[in-house]
C-alpha cells in the first residue's frame, strides 16, 4: 500500500502567492522579440498575455519577463503594428 504522504506534489501551486517561485519560461520553444523603438505602447500585448509577464511602467510596456513567458505568441498576434516577432530557440 502506497502512503499518500510520500507522494510529492507536482504541477500544483499549493501555497497562495507562491507562483513567482516557479519560473516556467524554460518550457517555451519560441521567444518573443519586441522592437522597443517602434512600439506605440498600446498595451494590447500586456492585456492579452495569459502569463502576465509583460511589465508596464508609466503606461509603457517593458521587456518581456522571459522567466515566465511560455512562448505562446499571443502578444505577437494582437500587436496592431506587428513589432513582436516569435523566434525559434536554438
Amino acid at each position: 500500500m502506497l502512503n499518500s504522504k510520500k507522494i510529492l506534489i507536482g504541477g500544483l501551486i499549493n501555497k497562495p502567492g507562491s507562483s513567482k517561485e516557479y519560473k516556467t519560461g524554460t518550457w517555451r520553444t519560441l521567444c518573443p522579440v519586441w522592437d522597443e523603438k517602434k512600439c506605440i505602447h498600446c498595451l494590447q500585448c500586456v492585456q492579452f498575455c495569459p502569463e502576465n509577464c509583460i511589465p508596464v511602467k508609466n503606461n509603457k510596456r517593458l521587456k518581456t519577463n522571459l522567466d515566465y513567458c511560455k512562448g505562446c505568441g499571443i502578444c505577437s498576434q494582437v500587436c496592431p503594428i506587428k513589432i513582436i516577432k516569435m523566434l525559434k530557440l536554438i
